[in-house]
């Protein structure tokens, strides 16, 4: 009989057992479109040179090609509320001073002095009026001119064309994104569809609770396609396998520059459902360290005929319901329990859903070996003002994610620890690979396949 890998087309493969559609179809609540439909197209099943992660040269002209040409995520409202308020945003060696203004919008101006090439500003501050502390050349907050000092030696300048040369800045429901050259999309644009789809989460009233960093010593696409899939919680995360279902989630791709994923909370299709049934999957979701806010002082029982996913979805709706002083009766299970993790061309990882959510960005710090990988935890801001965010923690060189499981929660860290392990190990392979080839699945890696597609868009030699 001839293997039954070999009957269905390339990329139609799907993993056996319960399905993301049969979970969708049994949700206790109506499943929105875009969350119970599948956006799939095979891509091809070529492999990927490890050239892409370790090759300096492949990493100069993404600094040359790609990166001046597409949004990047800089900052959060919070962090920069009022006017005069400003925040730098490095990367790939660009600098940017992105600058509230009076009317409430954001502009990005390049963080170079125009007299002697000194950075303007190396941290997030308030100023009335943006000085240089070498020679106080000053500028006003909309990046005009507003004094020269010993400006009777410089009357070869004409004051119009000093004004500090700028970058797009645009912002999305709470995030400020900048890109370097004009044209090109708009952010909406760029970001479509994620903002009609997180329009139902409310992400818009979402302040940053937590932020914590590390620099890994791994290529900025290596880390983040660590959370493109979750069909490797089955090697790396044996601790949520009773709660996770990995190779049976979906993979959506849309457009060029977002791709989406769902890790549902049902028990993974690698593990015996033999003596593990609803209660059991619930009480292990219900225990693990750092799920949520639920009540724990409340016992949670599976009615007889009843399923752990719609208890804990029901449970979810009325705690998270209390916690916001909003109405939860709509959302699904999915919206409640499942891992929404959605990527952003090309280094933003926003979460979605209505509990407490993640949001990834990965730099490279540097260049091609390192990357800076920041994670944030968004919850909901009580009433309209925004409390200042907490300073990013850094955690040093050899030190684990846990050393922050005060503010992430232990089960988050450990999850973080075992995925940055995988990362700095790839990265440690890919320079040491003989074959230099790297082998996609054609469903589960899509995701992957995906970025690197739309990457080589903007590699490619253009007129």
């Amino acid at each position: 009989m001839a293997d039954d890998r070999t009957v269905l087309p390339l990329g139609a493969a799907r993993c056996p057992g319960v399905s993301w559609d049969d979970l969708a179809a049994a949700d206790s609540r109506p499943m929105p479109e875009f969350l119970s439909t599948e956006s799939y197209r095979y891509l091809g099943s070529e492999p990927l040179s490890a050239d892409r992660y370790t090759d300096p040269g492949f990493f100069a002209r993404e600094v040359e090609r790609m990166w001046p040409n597409v949004w990047q995520y800089a900052a959060r409202d919070e962090d920069m509320p009022e006017p005069g308020d400003f925040i730098v945003y490095e990367n790939v060696g660009r600098s940017y001073l992105v600058v509230r203004q009076a009317d409430g919008s954001v502009r990005a101006f390049h963080n170079v002095c125009l007299h002697r090439g000194r950075k303007l500003k190396t941290e997030a501050g308030w100023a009335n009026r943006i000085t240089c502390p070498y020679h106080a050349f000053s500028w006003n907050t909309d990046g005009t001119l507003h004094s020269i000092p010993c400006a009777w030696d410089f009357g070869h300048l004409d004051r119009a064309q000093m004004s500090l040369p700028d970058a797009q800045a645009d912002s999305w429901a709470g995030y400020i994104f900048v890109k370097e050259n004009p044209g090109g999309p708009s952010l909406l644009e760029y970001l479509a569809p994620l903002p009609e789809q997180f329009a139902r989460w409310r992400q818009a009233p979402m302040t940053t609770t937590v932020h914590v960093a590390k620099v890994l010593n791994a290529n900025w696409k290596a880390v983040m396609e660590a959370f493109m899939e979750a069909w490797h919680s089955t090697a790396t995360h044996p601790q949520i396998l009773a709660f996770t279902g990995d190779a049976n989630g979906r993979n959506n791709i849309f457009g060029d520059h977002v791709n989406f994923g769902i890790a549902p909370v049902t028990l993974s299709p690698s593990l015996d459902r033999k003596g593990r049934d609803e209660q059991w999957q619930a009480d292990v979701y219900f225990n693990f360290a750092g799920r949520g806010r639920l009540n724990r002082d409340e016992p949670l029982i599976v009615p007889p005929g009843g399923t752990a996913r719609a208890t804990l979805g029901e449970r979810s709706r009325r705690d998270y319901s209390r916690l916001y002083g909003i109405d939860l009766d709509h959302a699904t299970d999915c919206e409640m329990l499942d891992s929404l993790f959605y990527s952003v061309f090309p280094n933003f990882g926003p979460w979605g859903g209505f509990k407490p959510n993640l949001d990834y960005r990965f730099r490279p710090w540097p260049d091609q070996d390192h990357t800076l990988f920041e994670v944030r935890i968004l919850s909901r801001a009580q009433g309209q003002a925004l409390d200042p965010p907490p300073p990013m923690r850094v955690l040093a060189q050899g030190e684990p994610w846990v050393a922050a499981a005060d503010v992430l929660g232990q089960g988050l860290a450990e999850v973080l620890d075992q995925d940055v392990g995988n990362v700095e190990q790839v990265h440690a392979g890919l320079r040491a690979s003989k074959n230099r080839r790297l082998q996609l699945g054609n469903y589960l890696d899509i995701r992957i396949r995906h970025f690197h597609t739309t990457l080589d868009k903007y590699l490619a030699d253009r007129p």
